[in-house]
């Protein structure tokens, strides 16, 4: 048996042929099958009841109590918001946990689908699959302590469900890691649902996922004045657009054309009459690189630039970045579990290896920086449904994706505690 390690020991022992599904597989699809119907309905609830990042409060008591009377050792996140569920192996695992993590945060945008389960909380909604991911992983691990109570399962399969917080804005994953969520965790498992994907394919990369992800807020403070005399001010919306254009010219002209990054200006705030120059602007977005050195580089083009601009324009230009994640690297190790767990449920044809990384972000990342992690696409579109992108007011899923999703985890979590008995 050959046995990995990285910096916290030994990890995962690889040596699992690849042959036809083991006799434990059909029990474990016919659990999740049980499941199913409670997996919808549980994505339906939450996709009504969407809450924004740092206001999952409800999410939570509600994945608390449903998690508690499945049997689980559960406790709350900080704030009551965030949700560490630990199966009954778990408690007495020796060897370590492996951790499935869902994401609960919803976003500000408005519901505009014409179905039963669309969101009733105005300017709110789940579009980016949350409501999903929470489903399926309480549908796998639910489905793994069905298994352990019939005495099904092969072998002892320690799990943690993290149900984080605040995803969307990069502030969840540190919340939960430092209220311990990964403690005694050596490694951790999670799924993006992709509408570019028809239901039932899968989409693994091992290595880079997703880019770095850095927010940015840039102030430029000028002095207002009347609009008919701009001479006797100093207008922060002329050094603003001056600023706009030169981010989106010569950050990607003075970047190596080999190098990604993309820089995105999302919001700008500044005045409030027709006929007066503001006193200031302020501009918020993004910077998406797949290199840390470029990531640094970027960062320090843009204070060049604000400064310069800032001097012209007779302005005082602040440019401050916020939080931010880095790239979701993935384990070659766990992609070898998701792929052999991905040709059990759906056949080797099934799955799309992902050519190059995604300019998206997640905050799964900083997961990463502790313990060995990896993350698969999972598909979502169908004829029917599931058509409209990540982060639009007609996202929605194909729900079957929920039950191809669990049976794909939970194999995966079988596969890592047998890589764990050597």
């Amino acid at each position: 048996m050959r046995t990995t390690s990285n910096a916290s020991g030994p990890l995962l022992n690889m040596d699992i042929t690849h042959s036809s599904p083991p006799a434990w597989s059909q029990l474990l699809d016919q659990a999740i099958d049980r499941r199913f119907p409670a997996m919808v309905e549980l994505r339906r609830h939450l996709h009504q009841h969407p809450e924004l990042s740092g206001h999952e409060q409800q999410t939570s008591l509600h994945l608390y109590q449903k998690l508690g009377d499945d049997g689980f050792d559960v406790r709350l996140g900080p704030e009551g918001r965030g949700v560490i569920a630990d199966s009954v192996d778990a408690a007495r695992s020796t060897s370590g946990w492996l951790a499935l993590r869902a994401d609960i945060d919803a976003l500000r945008i408005h519901d505009r689908k014409e179905t039963a389960y669309r969101s009733q909380r105005p300017g709110v909604m789940h579009a980016c699959g949350h409501d999903g991911h929470t489903a399926l992983v309480w549908g796998a691990i639910t489905a793994l302590s069905d298994l352990r109570r019939e005495g099904a399962l092969p072998w002892e399969t320690p799990v943690r469900g993290i149900f984080q917080p605040a995803e969307e804005t990069c502030a969840g994953a540190r919340e939960m890691i430092h209220v311990g969520a990964l403690q005694g965790v050596r490694a951790i498992m999670a799924v993006h649902m992709d509408p570019g994907r028809q239901v039932g394919r899968i989409g693994l990369r091992p290595g880079v996922l997703t880019a770095n992800c850095d927010e940015m807020k840039i102030s430029i403070v000028g002095r207002g004045g009347h609009a008919a005399r701009p001479h006797e001010a100093s207008d922060p919306i002329t050094a603003a657009a001056q600023l706009i254009q030169a981010l989106y010219m010569h950050i990607p002209r003075s970047t190596d054309s080999q190098d990604a990054v993309v820089v995105t200006i999302g919001e700008i705030r500044g005045g409030d009459n027709a006929n007066v120059i503001p006193e200031e602007v302020t501009l918020r977005g993004t910077i998406r690189t797949l290199d840390r050195t470029v990531r640094a580089q970027t960062r320090e083009h843009i204070c060049r630039l604000g400064a310069g601009i800032g001097q012209t324009c007779d302005v005082k230009v602040s440019v401050d970045f916020g939080l931010g994640s880095g790239s979701v690297n993935n384990d070659p190790q766990l992609i070898h579990l998701f792929r052999r767990a991905s040709e059990d449920r759906l056949g080797a044809e099934a799955i799309d290896n992902i050519p190059r990384a995604s300019m998206g972000s997640e905050d799964f990342a900083f997961y990463l920086d502790h313990v060995p992690g990896a993350m698969l696409r999972l598909g979502c579109a169908s004829e029917t449904v599931g058509r409209s992108a990540l982060h639009t007011p007609t996202f929605d899923i194909d729900e079957e994706a929920l039950r191809i999703g669990a049976g794909v985890l939970a194999r995966s979590a079988i596969y890592w505690a047998q890589s764990q008995l050597a």
